[in-house]
């Protein structure tokens, strides 16, 4: 596929909507709901467009745990078993589908307690167990004390009695969305970020038309549709009620924080389980792009923001949780970045309903309403293939949408060779050496991966914004004029080229002195006979 890639330019993109086509299907929400929906559609043939207000996975898509996992915290209860099982097949098929963004890793769970390794054993056991038939991406296995500190270095020594290892995905999630993105697209779907939908044109009872306005130049598309997939994760309720404006509650939001640390807190490639914090949930500690990520938390967050931050007090709490685990001491300090998402819950009942949202289930809903509308929403990162096959079939049903066969359980994912990304990423993150092949990637994204800013850069298709804030921020300037077509010098290149500068005037002020000085010698060493000749007479 690389060798047929063709570039996104965003001016085709806009022309085909001013053309007034009728589309099949408009999908609202460029996370990975809305993504997966994008490729299953645009892959059976229809006629699509994606519209996302802000960047590709801007929002809860780029801020997960980076995992693709059947979820282990579901296990103590046994109704949840179901769902489990599904997400491990799906953890399977992402693993053949995108090689490139998804792989297998090893976990370990610490154990401090007597009997608790032959606990975690039987529960992990039957975790791994539920991957029968092909699905199965390693088996778990009980530790001796030595072997897991081994297998896992940096873990607590003190009072340390074995482990317990397992196996989950690790992914990269913006780059997975992106991939989506760009996969929807190779198979002829218009896919436009920055172009927030603004209002939605019912008229007995069926959806005519969707119009969204580009942030860019301000101009209000009208795009007609036999049908919408309202996919917009948090904000489902909002373009919900572009439709209705008293329309109910469908999501809740709970925010989940993360921080970054340096790896050298636990060095090796497997990752860490902490089976129970104070509040009842797991947390992972995780190397990643040369860093360790350590999180997730869960609080309940009444607004649904664009840019959710971390709280010092979820800061501080997983920085005392993962302390109870880990042998090197943490600090604040010692924070290189933090991030947080959002997650929608689907919650069927009103907004008031008791309850944490920690309590709500995971599982997705695909709600036909409006006529013509479809909204998908909860559900999770790993689910997202099912999510989309299932939307895709209920618009079937209702005769939304031609009958055709989904064909996403083998289609590849794009994979561009072109680059490396994660490999700039943690030269970036180390030093400014490279700063020239950041510029040349962002260009590249800009035209091969729908980048319009120096933030979907660097905090999307590179991680460095959730890596490291530092360089993140001394990166911002030099890639935003970069991709605004403005000359910018380089810091690391513009401090060499004045260093040579530097060594070359020296050198010449050096040669200069010398052809003045050898005159001057010669001079007094034929005054000197002279001299002495005057003397003798």
């Amino acid at each position: 596929m690389a060798d047929e890639l063709k570039p996104i330019v965003r001016e085709d993109a806009l022309a085909q909507l001013r053309e007034d086509t009728l589309w099949d299907v408009v999908v609202i929400g460029g996370g990975a709901t809305g993504a997966g929906i994008a490729v299953d559609a645009a892959s059976r043939g229809l006629k699509t467009v994606l519209l996302e207000a802000q960047d590709f996975s801007s929002g809860t898509s780029s801020r997960s745990t980076k995992l693709i996992h059947g979820g282990v915290r579901y296990m103590k209860n046994p109704r949840d078993w179901g769902l489990v099982r599904e997400a491990l097949k799906e953890r399977r098929i992402l693993i053949q589908n995108a090689p490139h963004l998804v792989h297998s890793k090893p976990f370990i769970l610490p154990c401090y307690k007597k009997w608790e390794r032959e606990y975690y054993t039987i529960g992990l056991g039957i975790y791994s167990a539920m991957t029968y038939g092909g699905y199965s991406i390693g088996r778990t296995s009980s530790l001796s004390r030595e072997e897991t500190l081994s297998r896992l270095p940096g873990v607590k020594p003190e009072g340390l009695m074995g482990g317990v290892q397992f196996f989950d995905g690790q992914f990269d999630d913006a780059r997975l969305d992106v991939a989506l993105m760009r996969t929807a697209f190779n198979h002829g779907a218009v896919c436009l970020n920055y172009m927030p939908v603004t209002a939605i044109e019912r008229k007995g009872g069926w959806i005519q038309s969707v119009t969204a306005t580009d942030k860019e130049t301000g101009e209000a598309f009208r795009i007609r549709t036999k049908m919408v997939f309202n996919a917009a994760g948090p904000w489902v309720d909002s373009i919900r009620r572009l439709v209705e404006p008293e329309a109910s509650t469908l999501v809740r939001v709970a925010r989940g924080s993360h921080i970054l640390l340096d790896k050298s807190f636990m060095p090796g490639e497997t990752g860490m389980l902490i089976p129970k914090t104070r509040d009842g949930r797991v947390l992972f500690a995780i190397p990643w792009h040369n860093m360790l990520l350590v999180g997730t938390t869960d609080v309940e967050q009444r607004e649904a923001e664009f840019e959710p931050q971390a709280t010092e007090e979820e800061i501080e709490f997983m920085i005392e949780t993962a302390q109870g685990y880990l042998a090197k001491p943490i600090t604040r300090a010692d924070v290189k970045a933090t991030f947080s998402g959002l997650r929608p819950l689907f919650n069927p009942q009103a907004t008031g309903s008791a309850g944490s949202t920690a309590k709500v289930s995971r599982e997705h809903a695909v709600i036909p309403e409006y006529g013509n509308m479809i909204t998908v929403t909860g559900g999770k990162w790993t689910a997202y293939r099912k999510m989309a096959e299932h939307a895709m079939l209920v618009a079937t049903l209702r005769h939304l949408i031609e009958p055709r066969l989904c064909v996403t359980k083998t289609l590849p994912i794009h994979h561009d060779e072109k680059w490396d990304p994660a490999e700039l990423e943690i030269a970036a993150e180390q030093s400014d050496a490279v700063d020239r092949k950041v510029v040349e990637y962002a260009l590249y994204c800009r035209d091969y991966e729908g980048a319009r800013t120096a933030e979907d850069v660097l905090f999307r298709r590179l991680r460095l914004g959730q890596m490291n804030e530092a360089r993140t921020k001394a990166l911002l300037p030099i890639v935003a004029a970069a991709m605004a077509g403005e000359p910018y010098e380089i810091p690391a290149e513009k401090r060499a080229l004045e260093e040579a500068k530097a060594k070359v005037a020296a050198a010449q002020a050096a040669e200069a002195v010398v052809p003045a000085t050898e005159p001057a010698a010669e001079a007094a060493a034929q005054a000197q006979p002279d001299a002495e000749e005057k003397k003798a007479e």
